[in-house]
């Protein structure tokens, strides 16, 4: 039962603090306003109205007790004293009988005060609230036709309710304008924090972030920013020593190509120098690897443009691409185009024929890269992601590979907000589809 209760206030909350931190100062302070208000209406404002009613119906008793004893002469002295002292309206209609609609209000409690009060004083009475704005009618019965009088709304119905209506919303108002400005200031630092490091988990550059906010608020900013720099000096530091160790192979193999030079047997020439070529590639793809996201800013380019120039550097390959417009996206150009060319190669090296098909589907855009090759198992969809992981069985191995293309085109993906994923393709090989958010 409580486990259901719990999972259906997570439903309706809001999602975000601020939204939750309003509602639980703003409830508070409504619950308040509304008991005030009922306590209000109950204890003084009917109580009060009550008596104004009940004082009018008995200055109706009184009038209809004196006119019944009074000749006409006096009847007219008598409804121009009230008329003029009471403020009241009255004139005698002859030979006429009460309404047979009632317009009374049942729900209304200015209408159920005076029909209690007319009930308790007068027989047949008719009354009417609703037609004027300002001015209630009666009507009393007589035997020779009917009384009509008209009275002003205030007789029985004090306006202090709306002075206090004021009274009790103004300040509620006030208080949570108060609360939505504090809370703004506290949830501010949280939300710089988040996008801080929503940004950072991009691979984007945060050096402008500055812990602020409560203590608490302020030393989770302090331990982000340190943890940030240590990662930050973790990468630099394996950039740098795969950097180096790059260069000292380097050297070696430019010497060992130079030496081929003057080898006059091909045949050994052409062995050593495939040997030399395939280490230059593994070399190339670990420093691919190694190297940081971070240094590169953000900008908006024609992503439908990156991909076909991308695709038409294949010209010798059989490579169709498609697109449904032209989308404009915002981030780093070049990781971009190296996820597209890494995933290209891949299908190069295992297919004939690869199609690249491009659309855009509400906030995101879908790129698939499929090709016609022998495939991957699904068992081994997650594991190709890792980084120097190649598989032996599924896929022609005769090419060199170290199995870092895809490691290298997931972590582009993700570092922008998206995700990548592996299917089975319509060609009979591989599917990979990318969604980026735009």
């Amino acid at each position: 039962m409580s486990y259901g209760l719990s999972n259906y206030l997570k439903k309706i909350l809001p999602k975000q603090l601020f939204y939750r931190a309003l509602l639980i100062v703003a409830i508070p302070i409504i619950i308040i306003q509304v008991i005030i208000s009922v306590v209000f209406f109950d204890s003084l404002w009917i109580k009060t109205n009550k008596g104004l009613t009940k004082a009018l119906v008995g200055e109706i008793d009184t009038l209809i007790d004196i006119y019944n004893n009074e000749n006409e002469y006096n009847k007219k002295k008598l409804t121009d004293l009230y008329n003029q002292n009471f403020n009241f309206s009255i004139r005698f209609i002859e030979n006429t009988n009460l309404p047979d609609i009632k317009v009374e209000r049942w729900f209304s409690p200015m209408d159920r005060t005076l029909r209690r009060e007319l009930k308790s004083k007068i027989n047949k009475y008719w009354f009417n609230t609703t037609s004027y704005k300002e001015v209630v009618e009666v009507r009393i019965k007589f035997n020779d036709g009917v009384l009509q009088i008209f009275f002003p709304k205030e007789r029985i119905q004090t306006s202090s309710i709306r002075i206090f209506a004021l009274w009790i919303t103004l300040p509620a108002f006030l208080l949570i304008a108060i609360a939505i400005i504090f809370l703004k200031n506290q949830t501010r630092p949280i939300i710089k924090l988040a996008e801080a490091s929503e940004r950072f988990g991009r691979g984007e550059n945060v050096d402008e972030y500055a812990p602020s906010g409560a203590l608490e608020i302020r030393k989770a900013g302090y331990e982000f920013d340190r943890m940030r720099k240590r990662i930050l000096r973790h990468l630099n530091q394996r950039s740098e020593m795969l950097s180096g160790i790059s260069h000292d192979l380097r050297t070696p193999l430019t010497r060992i190509k130079l030496q081929l030079a003057f080898i006059n047997d091909k045949d050994i020439t052409k062995k050593i120098s495939s040997d030399v070529d395939e280490m230059e590639k593994m070399l190339n793809e670990y420093l691919q690897f190694s190297q940081s996201n971070f240094t590169e800013k953000s900008e908006k380019f024609n992503l439908s443009q990156l991909i076909y120039d991308t695709v038409e550097k294949y010209e010798k390959q059989n490579i169709l691409f498609e697109k449904d417009s032209d989308i404009f996206f915002n981030g780093r150009k070049n990781l971009i185009k190296r996820c597209i060319n890494n995933l290209i190669d891949n299908a190069i090296s295992f297919a004939n024929n690869i199609k690249v098909t491009q659309q855009k589907i509400k906030r995101n855009v879908l790129i698939f890269v499929e090709d016609d090759g022998s495939g991957i198992p699904s068992s081994e969809y997650e594991n190709v992601f890792k980084p120097f992981y190649k598989i032996d069985k599924s896929r022609n191995q005769t090419k060199s590979s170290v199995g870092l293309g895809l490691s290298i085109a997931s972590d582009i993906i993700r570092s922008h907000g998206g995700n990548i994923e592996l299917g089975k393709s319509e060609m009979g090989g591989l599917k990979i589809k990318i969604i980026l958010p735009v």
